[in-house]
């Protein structure tokens, strides 16, 4: 599963740097043909070369500023997509979507079974995807005496000890070794918790 995980990560890391270095060819190409046709208007049109420099600088600063604002055009537009994708249940199709089946939202404050692809917010940030692969469990966390964050458990429940000897001498030569056993059953109960 761990690896599994970790070929997921790289391919998306691939892919991520596949897409920016189409954006970067892209750039490069259009700087490019700033510059060919800064030069050729000076050559070929008789344009004052002052007048070339100044308009490949404003072309290449309108360049820069597009740039610069595509990474918050994209988390803008997704963004925006997301919400709508989960408040209206549009362009899911058969995809994962925020909204249940019954498109309202359901807590799971005490637990719960997700049983088809759904998206959900990150406390870090970003969206995660539980029900991917089959159904999942919600389950409410708890900490423990310890501090530690853990599964929540529903009240303890009853331990019942049998002892059954020949006779009570028997049951007094026992009773040191039962109570340690017993002692060393709870010790490790507690520690689990």
């Amino acid at each position: 599963m761990a690896f599994e995980a970790s070929n997921e990560e790289s391919s998306q890391t691939l892919d991520s740097v596949g897409l920016r270095t189409r954006e970067l060819t892209i750039g490069a190409n259009a700087f490019s043909r700033a510059m060919t046709g800064a030069f050729r208007a000076s050559v070929v049109g008789g344009r004052q070369f002052d007048d070339v420099l100044k308009s490949l600088t404003l072309r290449l600063s309108d360049m820069a500023v597009r740039l610069a604002f595509k990474p918050l055009e994209k988390g803008i537009s997704g963004g925006i997509e997301s919400l709508l994708s989960g408040l209206a249940g549009v362009g899911g199709g058969n995809g994962p979507s925020l909204t249940a089946a019954s498109g309202a939202v359901k807590p799971f404050a005490s637990g719960g079974v997700i049983g088809t692809p759904t998206y959900f917010p990150l406390m870090q940030g970003g969206v995660g995807l539980a029900g991917e692969a089959g159904p999942e469990a919600i389950m409410p966390l708890a900490r423990g005496p310890d501090g530690k964050l853990g599964v929540a458990g529903r009240g303890g429940g009853s331990v019942t000890i049998h002892i059954a000897t020949p006779d009570l001498d028997s049951f007094r030569r026992s009773e040191n070794y039962i109570t340690g056993q017993i002692a060393r059953a709870v010790s490790r109960g507690q520690r689990s918790l």
